[in-house]
């Protein structure tokens, strides 16, 4: 303990972040790195696989129904005229003439944050055969063999097998191959399409992928290695359960320990308490957590995410016929959705008045090089508001995996299981009576009952959060400790919009009149996977952690108590890393 208040972070880093991977999947991207790096890889979470089937899918879940319902429709266009109202600028059917308010015209790029990190480069197709086979280094060949090779390689070229990460969101659609995403909407991608067994090998070929190619560590190294899986808060205790597996059994790691991302996101940015809000790339979620521990009770999941406001910016722009004469599908042609949530990064923000911008479009048809389109969009800062009025993206046309599913026979908060003790475990492994408790009985975070998804806006989802609390001296901390993470949180807007529509959220019998969004101290898009990195490294008395050989031969009881023994000491040497 002594060590750790007088040691340098860079130092603690550099001795225990060496063999520590930190692992955070999420839905559309998974974030990997070594706990001494600065940063995660950020890369997409799916693999295309080379398929001959006839005929082809493009991709393995494919929607049920795309067709949008007249009710759904009218929905919409009601929910974009609420926030034209808001906004002051025109209303969906309103023709240039006969305007309400004067406009403020206003071009995105005129703003330095905007333009500096505009992204609108043509999206290269995807190479999808096989590198020449050239020599390797030290490698010598026989005139037999060298002849041989020089026959082979002017047969015709060899496809991949399987292409991970961009790569294969940028395959066209022309070529044999099948894309798949091994998470969607916060949960396994289970479907009657998309079988368990193929999403867990879909997800070890991701992931051992991204070790071999991104951190250069090969199978034969891997028991020198520790791994803290930062699992979504959305997952179930079945989910949790299966990564796990893959984690120490098939990618053989030597110990792993599972934490939650609300919890990391807090001791990410070296707070103890705070509203944790996560906008992701499909799912958006709420949870509040009071001195180092989650409070279940307060979760809300909300099935939209940064994808759905892209998609919500094509749907705009066809409205308002901005958009080129190009189909574009970002639901069947994956790279059109890439080139939209680039759209969305650089362009899409929240204030008052029209915005507008020039930008290029680009076209990708089957088998052809992609096109330029040079035009003008406008309504820039409504999609965004998608998050407070959902009414306005396109209704989910993919299924959630089916509940039966996260109680099948082999429910891990049933089981118990006989195994030898390890003389290195604590007393708090076992009970004092005969016989062991339930492995997860002790996690409160890991629930057995579906989560609680609702379709309401963010604004609403964060008010009824916190008000689940019960305490009036908890929800004044809370209200004014909101965290905003995930890629979306990085939007122009977002934070004073948050703040303007959650005061106005709140009930006027409540006693709360003040409400503020923290300032992350860490990039919001990976502030979970930075808190991983200072939980795996603190973590010294590794009473959480889980051997490899313990859990194939059924898993371990876990110890009793959830809440880090010191949480403000954890919270103080967090701040001290944000600080360094």
């Amino acid at each position: 303990m002594d060590y750790l208040k007088t040691v340098v972070p860079s130092q603690l880093l550099a001795e225990r972040g060496c063999n520590l991977v930190v692992i955070n999947p999420g839905s559309a991207n998974i974030r990997v790195g070594l706990a001494q790096h600065d940063s995660p890889y950020t890369i997409a979470h799916c693999i295309a696989r080379r398929t001959s089937q006839v005929p082809k899918k493009n991709v393995q879940d494919q929607l049920l129904n795309s067709q949008v319902t007249t009710v759904q429709h009218m929905e919409r266009e009601r929910a974009y005229d609420i926030i034209a109202s808001l906004l002051k600028i025109r209303f969906l059917d309103e023709e240039v003439t006969n305007i309400q308010y004067p406009q403020k015209m206003g071009r995105v790029d005129a703003f330095p944050s905007q333009s500096k990190d505009r992204k609108e480069t043509v999206i290269p197709w995807t190479e999808v055969f096989e590198k020449g086979n050239s020599l390797g280094s030290g490698e010598v060949l026989t005139q037999k063999e060298g002849k041989a090779k020089e026959e082979d390689s002017s047969t015709e070229p060899k496809y991949r097998e399987y292409i991970c990460g961009e790569e294969a969101l940028r395959i066209s659609p022309s070529e044999p191959y099948v894309l798949r995403r091994p998470i969607r909407r916060g949960h396994l991608n289970i479907s009657l399409h998309y079988p368990v067994q193929q999403v867990l090998e879909d997800m070890l070929a991701i992931w051992d992928w991204i070790l071999i190619d991104k951190l250069n560590i090969p199978r034969s190294q891997r028991h020198m290695f520790s791994a803290v899986i930062v699992v979504p808060d959305t997952f179930d205790s079945r989910e949790i359960k299966e990564v796990l597996t893959l984690v120490l059994r098939d990618l053989c790691f030597s110990t792993a320990v599972v934490h939650q991302e609300g919890l990391t996101a807090v001791f990410g940015n070296g707070l103890s308490t705070a509203c944790v809000v996560n906008i992701g790339a499909q799912v958006t979620s709420v949870i509040c957590v009071e001195d180092g521990v989650t409070l279940p009770n307060t979760q809300i999941t909300l099935r939209y995410g940064g994808e759905d406001i892209s998609r919500c910016l094509l749907w705009t722009q066809r409205h308002h016929q901005k958009w080129p004469p190009i189909r574009s599908d970002a639901l069947t042609k994956p790279i059109d959705l890439l080139m939209l949530n680039r759209l969305k990064e650089s362009h899409c923000l929240i204030r008052e008045g029209e915005v507008e911008a020039v930008a290029v479009v680009h076209s990708y048809e089957d088998g052809t090089p992609p096109g330029s389109h040079k035009t003008r969009l406008t309504a820039l800062n409504v999609p965004p508001m998608g998050l407070f009025y959902p009414m306005l993206l396109a209704p989910d046309v993919y299924p959630p995996p089916p509940r039966s599913w996260f109680s099948d026979n082999e429910d891990m908060l049933e089981d118990t299981w006989d195994f030898p003790r390890r003389p290195d475990m604590s007393d708090g492994y076992f009970p004092s009576s005969s016989g062991f408790y339930p492995m997860w009985e002790a996690y409160p975070i890991f629930q057995s009952k579906p989560k609680k998804e609702e379709i309401i806006g963010l604004a609403d989802a964060i008010s009824k959060s916190i008000l689940s609390t019960g305490r009036i001296d908890l929800q004044r901390k809370l209200f004014c400790s909101m965290q905003l993470i995930g890629g979306v949180a990085l939007t122009e807007g977002l934070i004073s919009a948050v703040e303007e529509r959650v005061l106005h959220a709140i009930p006027s019998h409540e006693a709360i009149d003040t409400v503020e969004v923290l300032q992350s101290r860490t990039n919001p898009a990976f502030v979970s996977w930075k808190g991983g990195v200072i939980l795996g490294v603190l973590d010294f008395s590794r009473d959480a952690w889980i051997h490899r050989d313990d859990w194939i031969k059924n898993g371990i009881y876990i110890g009793s108590a959830r809440k880090y023994k010191d949480s403000y000491f954890l919270q103080a040497q967090s701040m001290c890393y944000i600080n360094s």
